[in-house]
């Protein structure tokens, strides 16, 4: 497929993009303290606009000294412009456009301490109190700031500018009654609450060339407020700003003050392209230049949201930090060698909030935010390194292995690749991830790795292969619980539920809170069974990162699954569990028992021996060294291919 609207140019004022794909504004952790440029900052946005994309935007960068956040990117001084300037510069090199997100804060800096100004409509209560409502002198200070950083922007060599209104960032706070209780000028009828974005609008026009582009951020609605903005206000918004000086809207969606984070990074649990009807709409009703954004992460899909006219640009974020190569993979007709984003937001959003997380990182590419560190290098001595496993982990050592010049022979017990990826991706709304298994499958078996199935590893085969050095990627498999009951036959595993192998009916009760037990939940109430969930800790999905944690617990709320927590089992009966729970004992009637209390490293004690007595020199990776997340056992698996 040529994907020729995704890939053709636009022209925007004097501004001309060579593709139609966005790298949108994230938040990277990648910035020195006090708001500065860093080189790895710029080594990860080149790595994307090297990559074939169009327009790179960079993170919220603070216009207004006073609000501005130690760790965000700044704007809002002359000592900021070398390093800007160096990061245009590295974006022209690449064949990029460059593009500065402008931005205050709004409630979002009250996270960030007392020392930091937050500016708000109207009083908001936060954990430290009651900030007050901005004063007409603040109001009017902002306003300058914005204008003043555009003029930055300008002198930095940055090729349009874009002003964010969304995601309850003061602009957003403003326009929205759900958030602007104020009676004066800047309250009260839309006109009104839109006052101050449009007055930092015209201030931002004023302070940059007439034929530089202006982007604005919206919300495409308000959700989960009373009072906050419908689409119709949305779009009203929007036409006001065209007057004032907008060319493109960037249509997202989402705040952070209800369920409706969600939408900001969504994860699996929203379908693909979520958000791209309300960004036709708001397209067609206000006949201005739209970038549709949220879960669009395959070229096929960008490319028919502008074949058809419901967008202009699309936003392609987590899809670029998963493979920086992806435009030039479309443009070169290699989609099927796209390493796709399945929205986990293990790495983008969970180890980005991590208090001691460096910063952002991706489960399927290690190598973001340490491009350079992580370019791959060819070995000076190949040598022959036997794969025990075909999961995750297996097949990504694999292949990088067989990238450095490498000769890995990968064996896997089963008949599939993918280990405990097929497994996640049988769970509900997640097909996505058994997708992204057999996909690397097929990259592995095209990258040349000679790939053996069905195959157990023995001494005999190890003699056989006679390898160097050997990866063990051996996986994990279910824990039990010792109490008991346990071998009684209303007694099954989680992975026989989510592989369809039983399908538990009538009164059902999950053992384990955490994500796999949560999901087996779901699937056995989507056939009809009635679910209690019995967890140990003070609540359940506590191995959730934020984001799906909203997805999920809205679901088991909607298919009305029970959770009881601080809960222990004590024993399994016939027809009932047994439990403690505030020191009492309860038993509990049920027509069948699941347990989901989580994974154990497989046994790899044979092929350890073997290594031992021969000397052969081993590593032990993922769930065969401790059980974790997936993004912990790709990164393993990363690390140790380019060390061998």
């Amino acid at each position: 497929m040529k994907f020729e609207n995704l890939l053709k140019p636009i022209k925007i004022r004097n501004m001309e993009l060579r593709n139609r794909v966005v790298f949108p504004a994230m938040a990277t952790k990648l910035i020195a303290d006090g708001g500065y440029v860093t080189d790895q900052l710029i080594d990860y946005h080149a790595a994307r606009a090297l990559g074939g994309n169009g327009l790179n935007i960079t993170e919220a960068a603070s216009v207004h000294t006073p609000s501005a956040p130690r760790n965000f990117l700044c704007i809002s001084e002359d000592e900021f412009l070398p390093g800007l300037k160096k990061f245009t510069d590295a974006i022209h090199e690449a064949g990029g456009k460059a593009c500065v997100q402008l931005w205050q804060g709004g409630i979002v800096a009250a996270s960030n301490g007392p020392e930091v100004m937050c500016i708000v409509p109207s009083d908001f209560q936060t954990e430290e109190g009651v900030v007050p409502g901005a004063s007409l002198d603040t109001i009017k200070e902002v306003v300058k700031a914005f204008g003043d950083a555009a003029r930055r922007a300008a002198e930095a060599g940055f090729d349009c500018v874009e002003f964010h209104a969304a995601h309850n960032y003061s602009p957003h706070s403003f326009l929205s009654a759900a958030f602007n209780k104020r009676t004066d000028d800047y309250g009260g009828s839309l006109e009104n609450r839109a006052r101050y974005s449009l007055e930092c609008i015209e201030a931002i026009r004023q302070n940059i060339p007439e034929d530089m582009p202006l982007f604005m951020r919206i919300d495409a609605q308000d959700d989960y407020l009373e009072d906050g903005l419908t689409i119709v206000d949305i779009i009203a918004f929007c036409k006001m700003a065209g007057k004032a000086g907008v060319d493109v809207l960037d249509v997202s969606r989402g705040n952070v003050v209800s369920a409706a984070m969600k939408f900001e990074v969504p994860p699996i649990d929203l379908p693909r392209g979520f958000n791209v009807e309300n960004a036709a709409r708001i397209k067609k009703e206000t006949g201005m230049i739209t970038i549709a954004v949220g879960r669009i992460n395959d070229p096929q899909q960008a490319e028919k949201i502008i074949a058809e006219q419901k967008a202009d640009m699309v936003v392609i974020g987590r899809g670029q930090i998963a493979d920086p190569e992806f435009c030039n993979k479309a443009a070169a007709g290699e989609e099927e060698d796209i390493i796709r984003c399945i929205a986990c937001n293990q790495g983008c959003v969970d180890k980005y909030m991590s208090p001691d997380a460096i910063h952002l990182s991706c489960m399927r590419n290690p190598a973001v935010g340490r491009e350079k560190e992580y370019v791959l290098t060819k070995t000076e001595s190949p040598k022959k390194v036997l794969v025990v496993g075909g999961g995750m982990a297996g097949i990504e050592a694999a292949i990088l292995l067989q990238q450095r010049g490498h000769h890995p022979v990968l064996c896997e017990e089963s008949n599939q690749l993918g280990g405990q990826f097929l497994l996640a991706g049988a769970a509900p709304r997640k097909g996505e991830m058994r997708d992204a298994a057999i996909s690397r499958g097929k990259q592995a078996e095209k990258a040349g790795v000679d790939i053996r199935m069905s195959t157990p590893i023995t001494s005999g085969l190890i003699a056989e292969i006679n390898p160097d050095v050997i990866v063990i990627a051996t996986g994990a498999e279910p824990i039990t619980l010792n109490i008991p009951g346990m071998d009684l036959p209303i007694v099954a595993g989680f992975t026989e539920v989510l592989l369809g192998k039983t399908e538990p009916k009538g009164d059902v009760i999950v053992i384990g809170g955490g994500l796999v037990g949560l999901e087996a939940a779901e699937v056995i109430a989507e056939k009809g069974g009635k679910v209690t969930v019995i967890e140990m800790l003070d609540e359940v999905g506590k191995d959730l990162g934020s984001f799906r944690k909203v997805c999920v617990l809205e679901n088991l709320q909607s298919a009305q699954i029970n959770t009881m927590v601080n809960t222990k089992c004590m024993e399994i009966k016939e027809h009932s569990l047994l439990v403690e729970k505030d020191g009492k004992t309860e038993e509990l009637p049920c027509d069948r028992v699941v347990m989901a209390i989580g994974s154990k490293p497989r046994a790899y004690e044979e092929i350890k021996a073997v290594c031992e007595e021969k000397g052969l020199p081993y590593h032990v990776i993922g769930d065969a060294a401790q059980a974790r997340r997936a993004i912990d056992a790709i990164a393993e698996a990363h690390e140790i291919a380019r060390k061998i």
